[in-house]
């Protein structure tokens, strides 16, 4: 099995939890914020799982893809995690294959799945190099990837964002989230690669990995621009040709412009002023 990376650790030491004898909620409020940001006493798995429906219908009717067009589709979500938004995937999608670098939280998914979703409708794959899809080629209709690229590597999420290309049907789409460089990010990068050091340290790093405040630096480990996207993929010209109907979806809050022409620059509302948006057709 391909080695996983330091930046893993946190993912690893959450998956731990998940692997425990703690009910449901339980494991929401110890893990949850890792997925949405959401703390307290009071959180349940259902309610953890209605914050992943309203995303998901909100995000997919804004980016075009209405219930009845995904109801005989196959989605690809990159980075699962314990299911959040998975469930709501499968009560939408003819099939739903979950991806993600843990194994426990592959497990968990499926059992939030078989709780708030359809689990006959649900697949899953480890993503154990971190970069790889275990996909054949053509196996998905839309790949769809929210809070998971801007935790990677920035190798590791330039070459996710080829893989779903790749796993992504003749006449598909992608929909992926990434995030933009800010003004906080001159403090906030230098500590993040701190903590990602601190992490390697035997015990001291496992525990860290668990403490809310290390891993929200920790975690963000790259910034990437459309046109830091758009450079990666235009190295191999037969990839970025596959792209059609490139659209960037981006905040109010933040200006946002593309070098390359042919890409239409929208604003999308409610979304955070550091993640922007790539939706696309796949022409094969």
């Amino acid at each position: 099995m391909p080695r996983r990376r330091t930046h893993f650790v946190p993912w690893r030491s959450a998956g731990t939890v998940t692997e425990t004898g703690i009910n449901f909620d339980e494991i929401v409020r110890e893990t949850g914020w890792v997925f949405n940001n959401k703390t307290g006493d009071s959180l349940t798995l259902e309610s953890f799982v209605k914050t992943g429906d309203a995303e998901v219908r909100r995000y997919m009717r804004q980016f075009g893809f209405p219930p009845d067009l995904l109801a005989t589709r196959t989605l690809l979500e990159i980075g699962s995690g314990i299911g959040r938004m998975t469930a709501s995937f499968t009560n939408q999608c003819g099939r739903v294959i979950a991806t993600d670098v843990d194994a426990a939280f592959l497990e968990r998914c499926r059992e939030t799945v078989t709780l708030h979703g359809r689990v006959d409708r649900l697949q899953i794959s480890l993503v154990a190099d971190g970069r790889s899809l275990v996909l054949p080629d053509d196996s998905a209709d839309v790949a769809f990837s929210y809070i998971t690229l801007q935790h990677c590597d920035r190798a590791d999420a330039l070459a996710l964002t080829r893989e779903a290309i790749r796993v992504v049907r003749d006449g598909g789409s992608i929909v992926l989230n990434y995030r933009l460089r800010i003004r906080s990010d001159a403090l906030l990068v230098p500590l993040g690669v701190f903590v990602r050091l601190l992490w390697r340290i035997p015990v001291i790093g496992g525990r860290m990995s668990l403490w809310r405040w290390a891993t929200r630096l920790g975690w963000q480990a790259n910034r990437l621009s459309p046109d830091d996207v758009f450079e990666y993929l235009q190295s191999d010209p037969n990839l970025f040709k596959s792209l059609s109907e490139i659209q960037v979806f981006h905040s109010p809050f933040r200006a946002l412009t593309t070098a390359n022409a042919g890409v239409e620059v929208q604003i999308l509302k409610r979304v955070n002023a550091s993640h922007w948006w790539l939706v696309a057709k796949i022409n094969k």
